[in-house]
C-alpha cells in the first residue's frame, strides 16, 4: 500500500502551510481519486507521493517503509504536460530507453506505435505523447502511478481512449494508481473510490 500519513508541506519556515496534516492511500489494483479547489494542495502531494519533495511533517511509506532515497522509485509520476517529462532533443526511441528496461506490453497496451520512436516529442500529438509518458514509466519495478490531470488538455475522445487503456493496464497488472483531477464527475466514473483534498487535511 503507498500512503501518506499526516503529510505537511510548505517551502520555507515562515511560509503558509500548502499541505496540513493529510492522509491517504492507495492499494495495489486501486484507483483512488483526488479532486477539489485549485490551490489546496493536490499536485504537492502528488509530487510528494512520487519523491519529487519531501515533506515538511509527516511521511510516506510504501509498504511500510519510506520511498527509496535514490535508484528507481516505485511510485512514479504521470505530469499533466508529457512533454515536460522528456527532453525534447532526444528521440521518442532515446526517451524510452533511457531509464532503463521497459515492460514490453506496455507499449503494445498503449498503442506506442514503432513508426513514432525516430521521432522527436513536438512530432507527436499530446495524445501520442502522453501514451509514450504513461508507457515510459511503466517498469517491472513500478508498482504506483500518479496521474495528475493527465488528459485536462486533450480532446474528449482522446481522454476517453486513454482513461479506457490506463484502467484496463492497472487492473490488469495490479498497478495502484492515484488519479488527480478537478473534474469530479470524471473521477467519480473511473475511479473505485474519491477523496477531496480539503477533507483529507486537518486545519492548522
Amino acid at each position: 500500500m503507498l500512503e501518506a500519513r499526516s503529510v505537511s508541506f510548505r517551502y520555507g519556515g515562515k511560509l503558509p502551510w500548502i499541505l496540513s496534516n493529510a492522509t491517504l492511500s492507495v492499494g495495489p489494483g486501486e484507483i483512488v481519486g483526488l479532486t477539489g479547489l485549485s490551490g489546496l494542495g493536490k499536485s504537492t502531494l502528488a509530487r510528494i507521493l512520487t519523491g519529487f519533495l519531501t515533506p515538511s511533517q509527516g511521511e510516506v511509506l510504501l509498504d511500510g517503509a519510506g520511498l527509496p532515497d535514490r535508484g528507481y522509485c516505485p511510485s512514479q509520476m504521470v505530469f499533466q504536460h508529457p512533454e515536460t517529462a522528456l527532453n525534447p532533443r532526444w528521440s521518442i526511441r532515446d526517451s524510452l530507453e533511457e531509464p532503463g528496461p521497459r515492460v514490453q506490453e506496455a507499449f503494445r497496451h498503449f498503442h506506442v506505435d514503432g513508426t513514432w520512436l525516430e521521432r522527436r516529442p513536438y512530432e507527436l500529438s499530446g495524445g501520442e505523447l502522453q501514451r509514450v509518458a504513461i508507457a515510459r514509466v511503466l517498469r517491472p519495478e513500478t508498482r504506483y502511478l500518479v496521474a495528475d490531470e493527465i488528459t485536462t488538455m486533450l480532446d474528449a475522445l482522446t481522454q476517453a481512449q486513454i482513461w479506457h487503456m490506463l484502467i484496463a493496464y492497472v487492473k490488469g497488472n495490479g498497478v495502484g494508481l492515484l488519479a488527480v483531477s478537478h473534474d469530479k464527475a470524471l473521477m467519480n466514473r473511473v475511479c473505485d473510490r474519491v477523496l477531496d483534498i480539503g477533507e483529507i487535511q486537518e486545519k492548522r
